[in-house]
């Protein structure tokens, strides 16, 4: 049996001259815009820094003396946040930016002196959702101070109000929504039973009947190496997961005047306990061709089925912009909600909903004009094309007869001969796998 385990980089030696002179015209080329890449990252992560430090503690004692954290109590507890994603890098912390969800909500912990680090906090995440994809249900595990002793811990109408706190220090577009204690050993990312994302979408001119019967392939446990962004450089090599549920569904009418509109809005559901890299966004992509009729709902099942299509074909995501993760769900006693704070969160989020509605209202109203003027204003139902990403070429090829990306064995070769990747072979006890070889291969 084959174990695949990521290598931690090793430091390197810096390059001599000799070394440089053997270098073609193209290496150089190479290893300059690398330094420069490379120098760009490290004057972010500087700035990254300056900004935490000028970052005040506003809950923490105004004399000269740091909060001394271990005359406080602590907790363990969940923290559900929703956030719109479309202005962020995502919200998993990055070196080289410090505009990501995380970032924020560290910098109000660290500033409400809720944690005196993330190092020390006993911290988890539900997800790792990427650059502009929002949440309504994502959910971080961490000790934090407390104002109860162990003794009185379930008095929780006594407690800090947590999501007040943060919500004090936070973007109008990141909210803590509720929190509930939970075991020491309780995390938001392993103890997670099942992830549900939503991606709304406008009918356009798609079959959605056909996205349905195509979408419905994927429940079950799949290998989804063709409908996913393969992360082997950071040691995922497994891409074998369980959909429990899928669909494509109405959300909302445009009119009841009318049977079907371009202006009805839809939206995917997928639920499953772990997703890939992009897998929503790739299987996306897929459907709205589907959708536009260049493709048949049973190109999924082909995808699928790695023996006769080992390599994944070259073809667009759909845009970031409508996915959300939607739901998570934990086998916890309850959500605390504090209602005064949560009848604030509710009128912010109207006042975003206001903002956006008006903005599609006005944008409706010209569309309606315009429309009105054209002798066949039916068949221009375009609402739909501009979520997929890339270049569209004038001449649809289908999917199977494209170009290929590499299979996942040279991709891992790859990763091996730069020493990034180590693959042993042994021989399994009673036929099954190591917990640090399943570890190793996973991503959630």
């Amino acid at each position: 049996m084959t174990e695949v385990k990521l290598v931690k980089n090793k430091i390197k030696k810096l390059s001599t001259r000799e070394e440089l002179k053997t270098f073609s015209n193209e290496a150089l080329i190479d290893r300059v815009l690398q330094l420069e890449a490379h120098n760009l990252q490290l004057k972010n992560i500087i700035t990254k820094h300056m900004h935490d430090d000028n970052i005040p503690n506003s809950n923490c004692p105004k004399s000269g003396k740091g909060f001394d954290f271990s005359k406080s109590h602590k907790r363990h507890i969940l923290l559900k946040f929703y956030y719109l994603g479309w202005d962020y890098q995502g919200f998993a912390t990055q070196e080289d930016t410090i505009n990501t969800i995380e970032q924020h909500v560290f910098a109000a912990l660290k500033k409400s002196c809720l944690i005196q680090n993330r190092e020390d906090s006993n911290y988890h995440r539900c997800g790792r959702t990427d650059k502009g994809v929002s949440a309504f249900s994502q959910v971080i595990s961490l000790d934090v101070r407390s104002k109860l002793s162990q003794e009185n811990k379930n008095n929780l109408q006594e407690e800090l109000p947590y999501c007040k706190i943060l919500n004090r220090l936070l973007p109008q577009n990141i909210r803590c929504v509720c929190w509930s204690p939970a075991a020491a050993d309780f995390s938001a990312r392993f103890n997670c039973k099942q992830r549900q994302y939503k991606y709304f979408f406008p009918r356009g001119n798609l079959n959605i009947n056909d996205m349905n019967t195509a979408v419905r392939y994927t429940i079950g446990t799949h290998d989804f190496r063709n409908i996913c962004k393969m992360d082997v450089a950071n040691g995922v090599v497994s891409f074998v997961r369980a959909i429990s549920a899928a669909e494509i569904s109405l959300y909302s009418k445009d009119s009841e005047q009318v049977e079907t509109s371009g202006y009805d809005m839809c939206q995917l559901t997928l639920t499953g306990q772990a997703f890939l890299w992009h897998q929503i966004r790739c299987l996306m992509g897929i459907l709205l061709l589907v959708g536009q009729g260049k493709e048949k709902p049973e190109v999924i099942l082909e995808l699928l089925n790695v023996e006769k299509y080992p390599r994944k074909p070259q073809y667009s995501m759909a845009s970031e912009i409508p996915l959300n993760l939607f739901r998570t769900d934990f086998e916890i006693a309850e959500w605390i909600f504090d209602q005064d704070e949560l009848a604030q969160v509710i009128k912010t989020l109207q006042s975003d909903w206001a903002l956006n509605t008006i903005k599609s209202a006005m944008t409706r109203e010209m569309l309606t004009d315009m429309q009105a003027k054209l002798t066949n204003a039916e068949k221009l139902n375009f609402q739909s094309d501009c979520l997929l990403t890339g270049v569209k070429s004038k001449v649809y090829q289908p999917l199977l007869q494209r170009t290929t990306c590499e299979p996942l064995e040279n991709r891992i070769d790859h990763y091996v001969k730069k020493r990034r990747l180590e693959v042993k072979q042994y021989e399994p006890v009673d036929g099954s796998i190591s917990e640090d070889s399943e570890s190793s291969m996973k991503y959630c």
